[in-house]
């Protein structure tokens, strides 16, 4: 029998193949170095050595060098109270809006979706003056209360609650459970997909930002993990690259563990949740 004719692979698959290699390697090597850097002398951050020793004094120093259990603290209290505050309030909009009737719904949704064509940084000086005038600058709330209201929550929740068999509500009221029963018992059950997929892209983006946090506190006792490395990196350790990168590790370390045991659940969450 004659062997079978391999087909070569068409250009475009190749360019594909090629260009997401490249855009792998780009992301990783920055990584790559902070690891290296890292877990080395500091002598080794600007040559690579295949024995060069081991050492755990970079991370020793960074964590002695800066407040970073308050950090962490801060930064777990904020993205705490913005998913709780997103959650709640997004689940009851997004119920509103798939299932009420009540004049004005489509322009209001359509209000509520053109939050996600304005950048979050063109409100800075708007959202200051508020937070300024409520006298609460340099506080948690002054860093979450911009973020409560999430319209991407809003219209993730809500196409979901669409897909949900309105047989169901109906079964449910039959037993008597009221607006809120339904909602609790029905349809917070059934999306909880994606309620887990928005958790984590929430969490991932909070754990994140810097450019409002670093306007809205002033003080250790406020600063968020992303502002305390800002802090530390620019003028604690100048240019001591080994620390720098121990002290990048150690804010970066819980999203890269949470993204490695979760990520199978992440991308199921988002397919099941109906995202195209």
């Amino acid at each position: 029998m004659e062997a079978a004719s391999v087909t070569p692979l068409p250009l475009s698959r190749w360019l594909d193949t090629l260009g997401a290699w490249t855009l792998g390697i780009v992301w990783l090597a920055p990584l790559l170095y902070a690891i290296w850097t890292a877990f080395h002398p500091a002598e080794f951050s600007t040559r690579f050595e295949l024995f060069a020793p081991l050492t755990l004094d970079n991370f020793r120093a960074a964590w002695e060098a800066a407040p970073f259990p308050r950090y962490f603290l801060n930064t777990s209290v904020l993205v705490a109270v913005i998913l709780a505050g997103q959650l709640v309030l997004g689940t009851l909009a997004a119920y509103a809006f798939a299932r009420f009737e009540f004049p004005g719904r489509d322009l209001v949704f359509a209000l509520v979706l053109i939050q996600l064509m304005i950048m979050p940084d063109m409100m800075i000086v708007a959202n200051y003056r508020t937070i300024h005038s409520l006298g609460l600058v340099d506080t948690v709330s002054a860093m979450a209360l911009p973020y409560i209201a999430s319209a991407f929550g809003i219209f993730l929740l809500r196409q979901t609650f669409k897909t949900i068999p309105r047989e169901l509500e109906e079964a449910a009221r039959i037993e008597g459970c009221g607006t809120l029963g339904v909602l609790w018992r029905v349809y917070v059950p059934l999306a909880k997909p994606t309620y887990l997929a928005y958790a984590l892209v929430s969490v991932s983006h909070h754990w994140n930002n810097f450019l409002w946090p670093l306007i809205a506190t002033n003080t250790v006792n406020t600063r968020p993990i992303t502002v305390g490395l800002a802090v530390f990196a620019g003028t604690d350790q100048g240019i001591d690259w080994a620390i720098i990168t121990a002290a990048t590790l150690l804010t970066s370390a819980p999203l890269l563990v949470a993204f490695l045991l979760f990520q199978r659940q992440f991308v199921q969450s988002f397919l099941r949740a109906g995202i195209r």
